[in-house]
């Protein structure tokens, strides 16, 4: 009998996802979690292992069609009676999206303290079976995914206006559409606004191309490359960007892992950097300073509970953003783990969806490449990110008197929205003041 593989929720608030390839074709024969599909969202691109082992009876979905989470997009003959268990989605190493660089669950509402959730506040019913109205399209809007507000907002329509299909009423791309659709036929579209409508009516212009000269070499994007692309560009548009940046004398810290790291890795098996220390510096700091990790929502600021830190790691030709999750949980030692763990793991290509999810707030370490000063973009929608720099002997001045010191540049930038300079700074000394606590015989813990 035939059993219907489901798009999978890659992510918590992802809400639809896109068949992109798929990698087999009716009539062939898969096994469990052998790849089925590749499948693209606005926070992840991953393939789709085959949740049951079998024979390919029909795709029920085509490839570049962008469906909802629980729809039904093939149907497998299964091997047996047996009940087939849904494998986790395993993520395209290949062409992974960095953070989550861009987790878009950080753009989902979530209900603060005391308030009652639109989801509960819609269940209630006023006798009739409908509910509340007005809650009702708050939770569509609260639960339609970036790409259909985006579509939306490109298109001036509003989104409580649009019945939704999808689950609990949320609207979807194709609702837009073909509101837009209706809207056009009924030459209600955009009154005013003749651009608008040809620019959705046309197909895409072309790109502008630069000239090409002899002897230079054309490269496509890759997944990932395309992803950062587009994460990077709808976070400077997104978010305005402002920057400030300290001077941290880090020559206790030089002192203190000088000292330990060769007994480190013998005792831990992991080597010491200076990673894990500004990681634990910036975690404690996050708790004083908890504007730090929020994210803007619209008409009000979220302050993330949980303190989930995302780690850029450069691949070379990409960079992407695993996540400890609960680092305020671990002390120097556990960070310094788990560091290397997903550092090793990313640079093998073997990160998993719940590896890049989640973040709230990203340390960036181009210190480690050289790097004195730098300007970061923020992982949207988080509200900051933090650059270490190079840690560098100079001379500086210390009660009128000159030292050669061992100093780094700590920069963070901040969505201007959620916080102001005053707020970052205080941020920054604090995480200032804890490196520079760290001596030549503090413990490590």
């Amino acid at each position: 009998m035939a059993k219907p593989v489901t798009m999978p929720q890659l992510g918590e608030s992802v809400t639809e996802g896109t068949i992109t390839r798929w990698l087999k074709a009716e009539g062939d024969e898969v096994e469990i979690d052998e790849p089925l599909a590749e499948v693209d969202t606005d926070k992840v691109n991953a393939e789709l292992p085959s949740p049951v082992a079998g024979k390919i009876e029909k795709f029920l979905v085509s490839e570049g069609s962008t469906v909802d989470v629980g729809t039904e997009i093939a149907l497998v003959a299964a091997e047996g009676d047996s009940a087939a268990v849904d494998a986790p989605p395993r993520e395209n190493v290949a062409d992974p999206a960095p953070t989550e660089e861009f987790p878009a669950s950080d753009t989902e509402a979530q209900p603060v303290a005391g308030e009652e959730s639109p989801a509960a506040r819609t269940s209630r019913s006023d006798g009739n079976g409908r509910g509340d109205v007005e809650d009702a399209e708050t939770l569509r809007l609260t639960r339609s995914s970036p790409v259909v507000r985006r579509l939306a907002e490109e298109h001036g329509v509003e989104i409580a206006e649009i019945p939704g299909t999808g689950t609990g009423g949320r609207v979807t791309r194709k609702d837009i559409e073909g509101y837009i659709e209706e809207l056009e036929e009924r030459e209600e579209y955009a009154p005013g606004l003749q651009e608008e409508r040809e620019a959705f009516a046309e197909p895409e212009p072309e790109i502008e191309r630069v000239p090409v000269y002899e002897g230079d070499r054309v490269e496509d994007l890759t997944g990932i490359r395309r992803a950062i692309a587009n994460r990077m560009s709808a976070s400077k548009r997104e978010a305005p960007h402002a920057w400030t940046m300290v001077e941290v004398d880090v020559s206790g810290l030089v002192a203190l892992r000088e000292r330990e790291k060769t007994a480190f890795v013998e005792r831990e098996g992991v080597k010491l950097t200076y990673l894990p220390f500004i990681v634990k510096a910036v975690v404690e700091s996050l708790k004083e300073n908890p504007v730090l990790n929020s994210v803007w929502d619209g008409d009000r600021i979220i302050l993330r509970k949980r303190i989930n830190v995302g780690v850029a790691v450069d691949l070379e030709d990409a960079l992407i953003v695993p996540v400890i999750t609960d680092a305020d949980e671990l002390n120097v030692l556990g960070l310094a783990r788990k560091i290397e763990d997903l550092v090793r793991r990313a640079r093998a290509r073997n990160l998993g969806t719940e590896d890049v999810s989640g973040g709230t707030f990203t340390v960036n370490n181009p210190g480690s490449l050289g790097s004195v000063v730098s300007t970061p973009i923020i992982n949207h929608p988080q509200a900051a990110i933090l650059s270490a720099e190079a840690i560098v002997k100079r001379p500086v001045v210390i009660e009128d008197a000159i030292a050669v010191r061992s100093m780094m540049n700590l920069e963070v930038s901040f969505d201007h929205r959620v916080l102001d300079g005053g707020a970052a700074l205080k941020f920054l000394n604090a995480v200032k003041s804890r490196l520079e606590a760290c001596g030549p015989e503090s413990s490590i813990g």
